[in-house]
């Protein structure tokens, strides 16, 4: 049966045979792992994380693919169809009832188009996630892992290293999909922490002055920041710590966001 990926779900089937291999590698399953597959397409990873992993279920949204997978990983008595769209899934959920002794890990080739918002749920139901290890566009992937001073260093770049280590495994060319898409591909890795690597009292202001700063990215931070932050605070702060008094926001650190946002008595 051929199978034409769909353009409106974002499909697009990794056929690489050696990537595949790779990407069994980096993840580094055993057999009492609980792995939850984002995007089971054709079923060719799915089969190698059944042959490698404890118990496999496996979301695909795409309702006609469900029979092929059906027939593909008959043999996988340890494989579980779900035909379930990710952001609809209730990860909590799952965990207490699949796999409650032990955090599951996730794995899938996300469609470029809802990037964001998976990694955002992923952070949403960390308590419930021991690891991530996704297929994502080159630049998105340079975005999440970037650090100050980096042109690809962002607000999200940010949130992400908060909740998660971060590391690009490996990139994967464009040919090894099918349809090619018109990007190269990274391997992401995302570690979720049981503890945040700053100390502040409310998550959510610091966020605020994070997406503050780089809202305005053009601008220094006695710009981008002003009517968060009194600019006389601002400036004593960076001498403090001795960045530049025109410093933009790509220049900080986590840590010295969470400092100001600590020394303004805002976060």
């Amino acid at each position: 049966m051929r199978l034409k990926p769909k353009k409106s779900l974002g499909q697009n089937f990794l056929t690489d045979k050696n990537v595949q291999n790779k990407i069994i590698g980096a993840c580094a399953l055993h057999k009492d792992d609980v792995v939850l597959e984002i995007g089971a397409g054709k079923g060719d990873m799915t089969r190698r994380l059944a042959e490698e992993a404890g118990k496999v279920y496996s979301l695909e949204i795409d309702k006609g693919l469900i029979p092929v997978l059906e027939e593909n990983l008959k043999d996988f008595p340890n494989c579980v169809i779900l035909n379930k769209d990710i952001l609809k899934f209730d990860i909590n959920r799952f965990r207490e009832e699949c796999s409650p002794q032990r955090k599951i890990k996730v794995v899938g080739n996300i469609p470029y188009y809802i990037s964001t918002p998976i990694i955002e749920q992923l952070i949403a139901c960390r308590g419930a996630v021991d690891s991530a290890f996704i297929t994502v566009q080159k630049e998105f992937a340079r975005r999440v892992c970037a650090g100050a001073g980096s042109k690809d260093y962002g607000s999200f770049s940010c949130f992400v290293r908060y909740y998660a280590q971060t590391c690009i495994l490996f990139e994967i060319k464009r040919g090894s999909f099918m349809p090619v898409p018109g990007v190269d591909s990274s391997f992401l890795k995302l570690v979720f922490r049981a503890v945040p690597p700053v100390k502040v009292e409310q998550e959510d202001k610091l966020f605020k002055l994070i997406r503050g700063a780089f809202g305005q990215r053009r601008k220094t931070l006695r710009n981008s920041l002003s009517g968060l932050v009194d600019p006389v605070v601002l400036e004593d702060f960076l001498a403090r710590e001795g960045i530049d008094r025109r410093a933009r926001a790509e220049e900080l650190t986590l840590e010295n966001f969470a400092g100001l946002g600590r020394y303004a008595g805002f976060c």
